[in-house]
This record gives structure tokens, C-alpha cells and sequence, in this order.
């Protein structure tokens, strides 16, 4: 039986600039170079129709210099999620480069639904990636999206923590006397009371 030919017609233009995206960011890795220098040098061989180099699209260049500008965050993102048994170091560089794209979409394009950013991670890794890959990548990316969800139990009570902590700076000098030796007394008189 014979499979059916990939519809590559059916994928967006935004598709393509995630897909160019990810293969800039998983190049700049691989030759340990600035992603943003590489669209740049994309877009003046593109300017020569004889080098044969696609151009590329705002919005790759867009994803790549927001992923460049937020790849601590990003990368902390995707480490926190992964299973206690892999560490970002370890996982496939293409698929680093995948999640890296959908994980700047979700935390900082507030234009993408955080499901199209998922989905379309997961459609990317299972087109480049491994078969083991595009579960993976899936669990990462939504464990990324709840972490943001307003529901999220952990991101609440972590936001109202801070709130009340922020709201009410500790004075270590509030109840004192500008004499030490009063205070001393005050304390020791209190002690004793009880």
C-alpha cells in the first residue's frame, strides 16, 4: 500500500515562515552562529536571483529575532517541562529549534492562538522530527500553554503570593526606639509577662 503524497499546498504562509524559522534556528545552532545574522545574509543572497535563495518572510524574520531576543526564556520554559530524565542538551537539535518557535509564540506573539502555536509545533515535528518526537513536543508545549492559563492553580497562587508580598514591605526597624537599650528592656519586660 502505498502512502498518498503530502498537501503541501494546504499549509499557510505563516506555516512556512515557522517551518524557514525553525530551520534558520536549527542552522544557527548547528554552525554556532547569531540566527538574526543568518536571516540577514538570507535576504541579501535572496536580492540575486541567480544565487537561488528563497527570500524571506516578515514573519520569519519576525520569529527568529523575537526567539534570538528570548532564548533564556524560552529555553527555560521548555526545561522546566521536559521529563526529569532529559535536559534540553539532550533532545534532538531540530526539535529544539521546533519548540523554541512555538514556545516564543505562546509566551510572546500575542497574535497566535496559544492551539495554532501548539498545533502547529507538533505538525512541524512530525514532518522533520522522529516518530517519538511530535508526543513529546505536545506534552512540552501544553504544559508551556497551562503554565500561562489564568485557571492555572500553581500560576495564581504564585501571582497572589507575590502580590501580598509586594504589598506589604517588611520593615525591620518598625516597633523600635531610636534607644537599643529601651528596646532591649521593652522586649525583656514582655518576655516576661507570659
Amino acid at each position: 500500500m502505498t502512502q498518498p503524497e503530502p498537501n503541501y499546498k494546504r499549509h499557510t504562509a505563516r506555516y512556512r515562515a515557522r517551518r524557514r524559522a525553525a530551520d534558520i534556528l536549527f542552522e544557527a545552532e548547528s554552525r554556532d552562529v547569531d540566527p538574526v545574522a543568518i536571516v540577514e545574509d538570507r535576504v541579501v543572497l535572496a536580492r540575486d536571483p541567480e544565487n537561488g535563495v528563497a527570500p524571506i518572510a516578515d514573519y520569519t524574520r519576525v520569529i527568529v529575532t523575537g526567539a534570538a531576543e528570548e532564548l533564556d526564556a524560552i529555553d527555560e520554559a521548555i526545561a522546566r517541562y521536559l521529563s526529569d530524565e532529559w535536559s534540553l542538551e539532550r533532545i534532538p537539535a531540530v526539535d529544539r529549534a521546533i519548540m523554541r518557535v512555538a514556545v516564543w509564540e505562546i509566551l510572546f506573539n500575542e497574535d497566535v492562538p496559544n492551539a495554532t502555536a501548539l498545533v502547529e509545533g507538533v505538525e512541524l515535528a512530525s514532518e522533520y522530527s522522529n516518530n517519538q518526537a511530535a508526543p513529546y513536543i505536545h506534552a512540552v508545549l501544553d504544559d508551556v500553554i497551562q503554565a500561562q492559563s489564568a485557571d492555572n492553580p500553581m500560576t495564581s497562587h504564585t501571582e497572589q503570593a507575590e502580590d501580598e508580598d509586594a504589598e506589604e514591605p517588611v520593615d525591620p526597624t518598625a516597633g523600635q526606639t531610636e534607644d537599643p537599650a529601651a528596646d532591649l528592656a521593652e522586649e525583656s519586660s514582655d518576655s516576661s509577662d507570659s
